[in-house]
């Protein structure tokens, strides 16, 4: 049986031919993707050689989690696959909004400022920077400043601006790396490397801090590797390949690893403590897939913005856009659209398929939100899942799929979902 005998079981005749016209158009941008792919997993597996990974690794520990072997050579595994001095991996880690708030408390001081430098941060750092809320517990509680230049309105970054930004107080500069919920596309790597050289040539001592949330193993090197000093993430976002059940990352120079590390901890704990519960063969096996699954996933965005640019719909990137994080935006420009959209994404997924997702104010945004998420692993944006804010343009951020095949379906199942509610004519 083919697969169009078994998407018959689904879909009707018409959304099977978008499917395969879709499909036509991404072909040439997936080999492409393959080749990121079988040389980011080279990478991978020579660090764990290089550390020697053994099965022995792969035991727990409790409590304090002294001595634990298999977390300290899973710290150096990521350090050698991500070319930084020193790595941070906890499960303890909740989020990718925490990994980044320990960079920022661990190495900032009352007096100092953050720059950021891609302009407003994603919604759930807005809190946590004192921008929005009551500041309790913030920076601005603890008398640390903050600016932001605004990216040009071509997405790149504002170098004059940005000079004019940095002085003195400058200690840190944020650079985030995907897209967040804004019209533009993530930034290369190549870009990460100019703005990082560029900043250091005006502050030397200024530490460039990048988000790195969704672009691990996008492109071929990460941030630490073209003059980032600071880099975090989390392991239910791309290097936990859909595997680690949680956790995040911090890599970089290693004073501001260990100092990220006092902040996760306490001060003379640092990196030395951290119980693995018996987690550490799924966070090694994890990032081992990682490469693997980042391409399944970045197959699957690239056959989404085949799929609604053909039925009219603005898409970023284009099929054959660079890219340099995992998100496809779909500009839909009206609230039922966005609502069935996401709906649909949530039908054509394996878990709670029968769910219909509303939206609804989710803790840390300003605004309500709708998000289709059928995963495994809550909130895991490694797998299928589709959010995005209620309000215009109304976009749709697609993102993650362990499997290809699982977007696809996802995918079918949104326009179809359009389409029965008579919601696809721009």
């Amino acid at each position: 049986m083919n697969s169009f005998e078994i998407l018959r079981d689904y879909f009707d005749v018409d959304i099977i031919r978008k499917s395969e016209a879709a499909e036509k158009r991404s072909d040439a941008v997936f080999d492409t993707i393959k080749g990121t792919a079988e040389y980011n997993q080279i990478k991978v597996i020579k660090a764990m050689q290089l550390s020697r990974v053994s099965e022995t690794h792969f035991s727990g520990s409790t409590g304090y989690g002294y001595g634990d072997k298999g977390r300290e050579v899973l710290d150096e595994v990521y350090a050698r696959a991500f070319g930084a001095e020193k790595a941070l991996v906890r499960q303890q880690i909740t989020s990718g909004t925490q990994a980044i708030a320990i960079c920022l408390f661990g190495n900032l001081l009352p007096g100092d400022t953050l720059l950021s430098v891609t302009g407003k941060p994603y919604d759930t750092l807005e809190e946590t920077i004192g921008i929005r809320g009551p500041s309790v517990g913030s920076l601005r509680a603890y008398n640390i400043g903050y600016k932001q230049v605004e990216l040009t309105p071509d997405g790149c970054i504002d170098f004059k601006a940005v000079e004019e930004a940095i002085d003195g107080n400058t200690k840190m500069a944020l650079i985030q790396r995907s897209r967040g919920y804004a019209w533009r596309n993530a930034l290369t790597i190549d870009i990460i490397g100019e703005t990082a050289e560029f900043i250091k040539k005006i502050s030397p001592g200024t530490i460039v801090m990048v988000d790195n949330c969704y672009g691990e193993f996008v492109e071929t090197i990460e941030p630490t590797q073209v003059g980032a000093d600071l880099m975090a993430g989390s392991l239910i976002k791309n290097p936990g390949g859909g595997i680690a059940p949680a956790g995040g990352y911090v890599a970089g120079v290693a004073e501001y690893v260990q100092n990220a590390s006092y902040r996760l901890n306490a001060p003379g704990l640092g990196n030395e403590v951290g119980p693995t519960l018996g987690n550490n063969r799924l966070l090694f096996q994890g990032f081992y897939l990682a490469p693997h699954v980042v391409a399944e996933c970045l197959k699957g965005m690239v056959f989404c913005a085949a799929l609604m640019e053909n039925e009219g719909f603005e898409v970023s990137p284009g099929v054959e856009g660079k890219r340099s994080d995992i998100i496809q935006a779909v500009k839909l420009n009206d609230s039922r659209r966005l609502t069935a959209f996401c709906q649909g994404i949530q039908n054509g997924s394996a878990v709670d398929s029968f769910v219909e997702p509303q939206p609804w104010l989710m803790p840390g945004y300003e605004r309500p939100v709708i998000m289709a998420s059928g995963s495994f692993i809550q909130g895991s944006s490694i797998e299928l899942s589709a959010d995005g804010p209620m309000a215009p343009p109304y976009t749709a951020y697609v993102q993650g799929g362990l499997v290809y095949e699982s977007v696809k379906i996802g995918c079918l199942s949104a326009l179809k979902n359009l389409m029965d509610m008579n919601l696809t004519h721009v």
